[in-house]
């Protein structure tokens, strides 16, 4: 059963080598760079909106898979927001930035 996948599971990617004119590869990577993709997620990019475009796009092909940092979480509601003690809010002792010249915490 080696290189099935299990039903329900992540499908296996396929791999396949690509010869490319270095000057097209070049333009590729400045592309991918500018979007902050890598080459092969440019090329898998483009790949797929050029089958969309031609209606040739698999209707179970799963979706590319999102990369690096997830986006960050909302505030959760009723939580509470603002600076915490001590954070040179100028609410505690010591000055803040209203403070008088000279009589800020050293």
């Amino acid at each position: 059963m080696t290189g099935q996948n299990p039903p329900g599971g992540p499908r296996q990617r396929k791999q396949m080598l690509l010869r490319l004119d270095p000057a097209v590869h070049d333009a590729l990577a400045r592309w991918a760079s500018d979007e902050l993709r890598s080459a092969n997620a440019q090329i898998e990019f483009l790949l797929r909106r050029a089958l969309a475009e031609a209606g040739r796009l698999p209707g179970g092909a799963a979706p590319i898979a999102r990369r690096g940092r997830p986006p960050k979480r909302t505030a959760e509601p009723g939580a509470e927001t603002g600076s915490e003690p001590g954070t040179g809010t100028g609410t505690e002792p010591g000055g803040g930035p209203d403070a008088e010249p000279g009589t800020r915490d050293r």
